[in-house]
This record gives C-alpha cells, sequence and structure tokens, in this order.
C-alpha cells in the first residue's frame, strides 16, 4: 500500500508540474494564463476526489486514452491503430461516449486524450467537450481535418488542445504519413497559430530521427511557428521487421536528459511518453496511470495490449476499472517493467493476454 502511494504522489506531482509550466509558456497571453490558472485549482480538486476514492477501496487513474473513432483519412506506415482496428466492430455513439466523459468526471479523471484513428472524423466529440471545461482534451490529431469551422470552435474551448502528428521535416513526414501531408500540417499549424489557439506536436521518435527532431534547431523551428506542446512518443514495432527503429537503451537515457533540459530552455512543454516508467515502479498502464478505451468501448490497459474483459456499453466505468483483468495486470509487476520498444506490455503480449483466463 505504501509503495502505491509513493508512485500516485509522484504521478499527481508530475502532473502538476506540467500545468505549472503551462502557466510559465501562457504568461504572455492573459485568457490562456487565467485558464491555466483556473484549470490548476481544478486538477487539485481531481486529486481530492481520486484519493477519496482510494481510501474507498477504489483505485482511479487520473487518465484516459480514448480512442473514439478507428477510421482514418491516412494510412500511416506501422499505425497501431491500423493493426489493430477491426471494422466490422460498430463504433460507440457519441451519446455514449458522452456518457463515459460524466462518469469520468464524477471519478476525478481530468485528464482525457481523444485519439483514434483521427478523431476529428467524429468532429461531433466538440459537442461533449465543451460540456466539461474542468476536463483537459489533447487530441491526437494528423492535422489533415482542422477546417475553419473546427478551429473556430477550437478557439472558443481552451480545455481541448490539438497535438498534430509528424515525424519531423517533410522527407521523413511524407515518407510515413504519405506525399504532401508535411506541407498540408504547416498551413494548419500557421492558422491554428494566427487564431491564437494552444496547440502542440507529437512526434515519433526512432532510433532513426532521434538526433534530428531532438536538435536545437528543430525545436526552435517548432515554438518559432507557436507549438506550446511537444509529446515525444517511442516507437512500438507493431509490425514485424521494425526492430530497428526502436531507441536504443543510450538513447532512452538521452532523451530524459534532453526533456529536462527542454522544459526549462524553451517556453514549452516537453514529454516523453511512456516516459521514465522505472521511476513510477513499471508501466502506468492497465489503470495505474491510465487506461484506454477502444472505439467500440472495450476497456483495455492501453492502446498497445488490445485486451479486455469489459466493455463499457454495459457497465459504468468505475465498475470496469475495478475488473479481475486489470488488476491481474497491475499486481504483475514483471509485466509493467519496461521493456524494449518501450513497452512491456506489448513485448509480454501473448503472457499479458493470458491473463485474461
Amino acid at each position: 500500500m505504501k509503495e502505491q502511494s509513493n508512485y500516485i504522489s509522484l504521478m499527481n506531482r508530475a502532473i502538476r508540474g506540467v500545468f505549472n509550466n503551462a502557466l510559465r509558456v501562457s504568461l504572455k497571453n492573459p485568457s490562456m494564463f487565467y485558464f491555466v490558472l483556473q484549470t490548476i485549482i481544478r486538477q487539485r480538486k481531481a486529486v481530492k476526489l481520486r484519493l477519496s476514492w482510494e481510501n474507498k477501496g477504489f483505485h482511479i487513474p487520473p487518465a484516459i486514452i480514448a480512442s473514439i473513432t478507428g477510421r482514418c483519412n491516412l494510412k500511416c506506415k506501422g499505425c497501431y491503430a491500423k493493426i489493430n482496428c477491426k471494422p466490422s466492430t460498430k463504433e460507440m455513439s457519441t451519446e455514449q461516449w458522452g456518457k463515459i466523459v460524466e462518469q469520468a468526471k464524477e471519478l476525478g479523471i481530468s485528464i482525457i486524450l481523444l485519439a483514434g484513428g483521427e478523431p476529428f472524423i467524429k468532429k461531433e466529440i466538440l459537442n461533449i467537450t465543451k460540456r466539461f471545461p474542468e476536463i483537459i482534451f489533447p487530441v491526437f490529431t494528423n492535422g489533415l481535418l482542422l477546417n475553419e469551422e473546427i478551429i473556430m470552435e477550437l478557439k472558443k474551448q481552451k480545455n481541448v488542445i490539438p497535438v498534430i502528428s509528424m515525424e519531423g521535416f517533410e522527407e521523413n513526414t511524407d515518407e510515413r504519413r504519405g506525399e504532401g501531408v508535411y506541407e498540408n500540417i504547416q498551413e494548419t499549424i500557421k492558422e491554428v497559430n494566427n487564431k491564437g489557439i494552444f496547440f502542440g506536436v507529437s512526434l515519433t521518435i526512432t532510433r532513426n530521427n532521434f538526433d534530428m527532431i531532438t536538435n536545437e534547431n528543430f525545436i526552435k523551428k517548432l515554438i518559432k511557428n507557436g507549438c506550446k506542446l511537444v509529446f515525444f512518443v517511442e516507437y512500438v514495432p507493431i509490425e514485424q521487421e521494425t526492430e530497428n527503429m526502436v531507441l536504443s537503451n543510450v538513447q532512452k537515457q538521452e532523451l530524459e536528459k534532453i526533456i529536462k533540459k527542454f522544459n526549462t530552455q524553451f517556453k514549452g512543454i516537453f514529454i516523453a511518453f511512456p516516459g521514465d516508467e522505472i521511476e513510477y515502479g513499471g508501466c502506468l498502464a492497465a489503470g495505474r496511470g491510465f487506461i484506454h478505451i477502444s472505439p467500440e468501448g472495450n476497456l483495455e490497459p492501453c492502446p498497445f495490449a488490445p485486451y479486455s474483459d469489459t466493455n463499457l456499453s454495459n457497465i459504468s466505468l468505475k465498475e470496469a476499472l475495478q475488473s479481475d483483468f486489470l488488476k491481474k495486470v497491475r499486481e504483475n509487476s514483471e509485466y509493467l517493467v519496461e521493456g524494449k520498444g518501450g513497452c512491456a506490455l506489448w513485448n509480454n503480449r501473448d503472457l499479458v493476454k493470458s491473463l485474461m483466463k
């Protein structure tokens, strides 16, 4: 129990640090600065609510990754959603997602990352996010569907943060995402920045592009273009024969130092995912720190461990979080130790799947 309490404290402190950094970054934007101040107060209330549930025997993670659709307008190489997606399965409705977000709020879950597929294929999700200003919704998007209508809605909803995915410069981005995508992304970034929207980028970091996207000149360009948030997402080898793209152990250690340096050097927020799992006693998936909801409503340990014994179309979020399967994953710490490819669950997927039995 003491060990669990320690990692929860570390996790809450890390989240608090991110929002304190956001306060620093938004100093020259009065309306955003005020919103971040409000958010910090709301986050404190959410922490107290989660701790109250903890004292009642219900462990509640601070974050959800919600893959609201498996559909996408691109076919990126090595996309986990494309490989794991089951097109014949019926996706949950917007109304069902609204009920889940309502339940999340009542449990003290304060960050819901919207993913896909391409989340803006379901642009009606913005009708839900505006009802919950106390929840922060980073939206991981390829940026190509950010038209004027969506951009104007994002301007009204400061709790929704578009995070545009790219691989670096034009050659790398177009090689994975398709010809002309990089140029379209740059136009989107320009438009979003001109409207004064707080936005970020998501960079899939591999052994091959490590030096390029951690280069200070590359980061300076992002910041100059208005980017305030940068996710470095370690590549996970979903496709066979791509293991050579995984970060080396030396690069992983170097990335931790780089993240700390960038957070003090630049007016931006820099986050590595999955981050330093050793510090938290293992992976934060399976509800330790976050949980994943598939497009069809399955509650899964994470996007890279698409296994579930519960579906939110017929069970409450609170009840689903206490599932036997998730509990077994959390208790088997040997599966939660950081492994090759930045994802211990993926590397031990057969063993993780066997826990459902």
